[in-house]
Order: C-alpha cells, then structure tokens, then sequence
C-alpha cells in the first residue's frame, strides 16, 4: 500500500516540478518520503542484477553508453537517464517507468551512482556489477581530497557481489582492484600508453607520488588505441574494431572502452562488436557534455566547466580556439580559483562572460593575457547579446559553462528535458 502511495504522490509531484521545467529530485524525494524501502522494493525484480557506475567524471556518459550497448544485443535496460545519481534522483527515474506495483521489470538496471552515495546505496541494492571510471580532483569543498574518494569507492567495490571494472590507467584504482583481486572478479580498460603519453594533459586522473606504492599496470581487456573527431579504435582483446563517440576528446573514447569492458563482463559471449557499435551509434550526447543544441535555427555547442579535470580535458579536445565565446559561472562554482591551475593554450579571447562571478574569471582571462570585450552579470540578457552576434565564419558559437548555469541557460532556451533535446 505504501509503495503504491510512492508512486502515485511521485507522479503528481513530477507533474507539477515540469510544469514548471524542471525539478529531477523533488519527486523521488517524495516517494522516499512516503516508501523509504522504495528503491530495495523496486529492483527486486531485476532479473540479471545491478550494474553501477561511479568515479569522478564521465559517470553520466559511460552509464548512457553501456544502457545502449546492452539493449543493442536485445535486453531490456532499466537507467537512470538524467544525471540524478543520489537516491532521490534514481527514486525520480523509477517513477516514469514502474507501476503502481514499484517494481522495475527488466533484465538489467544500469545506474549512475555519487561516488559519496555509493556507499550507502551499495549496502543497500547490492550491485552485481560495478564499473569505476577515474578518481580525479573535484568538489574539494564536498570530499576535502581524492584520497577520500578513493576510500568510498573501495566501499563499494566490497559491496559489489562480483564483477568490478576499472581504469587501469588510473593510480588509485590499480591500487583499489589489486586489494579485492582475490575476492571479485576484477577486468581493467585503459588507453595504449604510447597514446596517453602524447595526451596534453593525459587523463587528468590523480597520480600517485609515491613510486614505492605504485601498482604495476595490469592486463587491460578494452584499451583505446587510436581516437579521431568522433570515434576511437578499441582494442579488444587481440582484435581492435572501429567505434563511434556522442563527443569529440580523449575522454569520452575511455568512457567508450569503459563501457565496453563492462558489457562484455556482464554478456560474456553474448558479447558482439556490432551490436556494441550500433548502440554507441545510437546514443545522443549527454546534456551540457559536449552538447549541440540548434537556437533559431544556430548551432550552439555547451561545453561543462565542471571541475578542473573535466576542463581540461574538454579544452584539450578543442580543435581550434573558438572564433565565438561566452563564460558563464555563478555561485554553484563557490570558489573558482582552481581555473588558474587551466592550461588556456586552445581558448582565446572571450565575446562575453557572464553569472555573479564573471570578474573573477576575467581577471583570470586577463592574468592570461586574452582579452574580453563584454562582462555582464546577468546571465539572461548576456546570452541574448550573444546570440544576437552574426554567425561565426568558422565552427560554431562555444557556451563554457559551470553546472548550474548550464541547467539555467537551457531552461532559459526552452530545452526543458534533460536528455533528447527541446520537448
């Protein structure tokens, strides 16, 4: 009875939050509220387990990209779309596809998990599963140091009952897989070292400073060899095979790898490229990650200013300066002055730049030497002068922006989902 409660209030509560355009949250807040056994109750019925995905950046495209991969090769995904990874946000997602029974019916459940929240939630729905994809510098005000991070992640990776991947290219979690290597069934993605050595910036991953507790890197099952504008050449096994990405850069060709590892853990030989290829195909870009939206009938890429790890691995896959430029960060970015630590070598000069902390950030363009011809704190009117200027001769107009601006300005375009462009 309370489950079906949950489920009814949710409802209501989620149709009155999108009225409004918005609001992931509040409607999973209120089914936990009324069923606090409502996530448990709701994957009881999963029939081939749980698969999480955590880590530091690209939860929310490596989750996406294994959900397609899966029903490629015909099962029936249950995920967590929209980026809501705290229980709230999975509860708000079960909304729209349970009845009033709470039950989820399907083979598998693909979730996106925070990396803080995993600790708890592993406890809780015990994932047969669990994929990592990095451990980098990110809401120091929220988890102090990555060392932290690393700890969680170590949590949930006991609470998983069987299989782990993870990035062999990153230190802490060589170190974390090389602990339960005796207890879980342990498989590594990664990127061929030659490759990562001529990245810029590398993966960005934290770098352990102590070469006495290094872990030699393992075997890797999924290793991206080769990566172009929109696709990255992984090999897996012996074989490599060609396969498309939702978004130019390194990054996204790891998260490619790392979804692929997963896949073939979780299918074994039902494992197929093609099918692997054709649901990487099929997958749309995430919002704000690489993102191309089309305003009056303009291209308009948004690219994520999220922490310093994902800014400058975005930045490095730049193919040139953009020719037009808005910066938009408010105070969902409380303390900014990581971006000094940014290598600007492929960004110029700024249109405008916007949010209650645009002079903090063009001090920073200025410290760079670039120049910016507008500050307007108002983020509406800057982003209507900014569309007002002609189209640029090459390339598109560039959005850099922190996350809640981000949300805000898409709201503000009319881009009301989080996922599938303007409905």
């Amino acid at each position: 009875m309370r489950i079906a409660l949950a489920v009814v209030v949710g409802r209501a509560v989620r149709w009155l939050t999108r009225l409004r355009g918005g609001g992931s949250a509040m409607p999973g807040n209120a089914a936990l509220l009324i069923a606090p056994q409502f996530l448990e109750h709701a994957f009881q019925t999963v029939t081939d387990g749980i698969i999480f995905v955590s880590g530091s950046n690209g939860k929310s495209t490596t989750t996406n990209m294994l959900a397609r991969i899966l029903r490629a090769h015909g099962l029936d995904v249950f995920t967590n779309p929209s980026g809501g990874n705290l229980p709230q946000g999975i509860a708000s997602a079960l909304l729209s596809e349970v009845g009033l029974d709470g039950a989820v019916h399907a083979d598998v459940a693909v979730l996106e998990v925070d990396e803080a929240y995993s600790v708890g939630l592993s406890a809780r729905l015990a994932p047969t599963t669990t994929l990592i994809v990095n451990v980098q510098v990110d809401q120091l005000n929220r988890f102090y140091e990555p060392a932290r991070v690393a700890q969680m992640l170590a949590t949930l990776v006991h609470s998983t009952k069987a299989n782990v991947i993870l990035n062999a290219d990153d230190d802490s979690l060589r170190e974390v897989g090389t602990r339960f290597a005796s207890t879980k069934n342990v498989s590594w993605f990664g990127v061929e070292p030659a490759l990562l050595a001529s990245a810029p910036h590398g993966l960005a991953n934290v770098i352990q400073q102590d070469d006495s507790k290094r872990v030699a890197r393992p075997v890797v099952g999924s290793e991206v060899v080769a990566h172009s504008e929109r696709s990255a050449r992984i090999r897996i096994g012996k074989e490599s095979s060609e396969f498309p990405l939702p978004a130019r850069g390194l990054h996204y060709a790891v998260d490619a790898a790392g979804a692929i590892g997963a896949a073939r853990v979780v299918l074994g030989r039902r494992f197929n490229d093609d099918s692997a290829r054709q649901g990487l195909a099929a997958m749309q870009t995430i919002y704000g990650r690489g993102e191309v939206i089309t305003v009056n009938g303009e291209d308009i890429e948004i690219i994520m200013m999220k922490n310093p790890p994902s800014l400058q691995m975005n930045l490095d896959a730049l193919p040139g300066k953009p020719e037009q430029l808005l910066v938009a960060v408010d105070e969902g970015t409380p303390d900014p002055s990581w971006i000094y630590g940014i290598d600007f070598s492929n960004l110029g000069d700024a249109d405008i730049i916007t949010g209650t902390k645009a002079w903090q950030i063009a001090t920073r363009w200025a410290y760079e030497g670039l120049e910016v011809r507008r500050v307007e704190p108002d983020p509406d009117k800057a982003v209507a002068w900014f569309l007002a200027l002609p189209r640029p001769t090459s390339g598109v107009k560039v959005m850099l922006v922190n996350y809640e601006l981000m949300m805000s300005i898409r709201k503000h375009l009319g881009f009301l989902e989080l996922e599938g462009g303007n409905q």
